[in-house]
């Protein structure tokens, strides 16, 4: 019995920790081919000194608004990283 009941924990925690992947990154036309609901925008700024951690970021806030995709659509970097983000389901 103690078995089963570890086999059913472990396939518990396999569903909902797949659930808990961040937003991909994908390009516009692999989101306009997709046919895949824009779910509006999010943008970050602020002085992060790694892209990486700008791209975490926007995936974070893609998570927040409810989307599984995003789509950088501006990025700058002087003295401070910005960028915007459409964000898709």
């Amino acid at each position: 019995m103690n078995y089963g009941k570890m086999v059913v924990a472990a396939l518990l925690v396999a569903t909902f920790s797949t659930g808990a992947m961040a937003a991909k990154e994908i390009s516009r036309e692999e989101a306009k081919k997709m046919n895949y609901h824009s779910l509006g925008t999010v943008s970050i700024s602020n002085k992060q000194t790694a892209p990486m951690d700008a791209k975490k970021a926007i995936s974070k806030l893609a998570d927040e608004k409810g989307g599984k995709y995003y789509v950088v659509i501006e990025a700058k970097n002087d003295n401070k990283i910005s960028a915007t983000a459409e964000v898709f389901k």
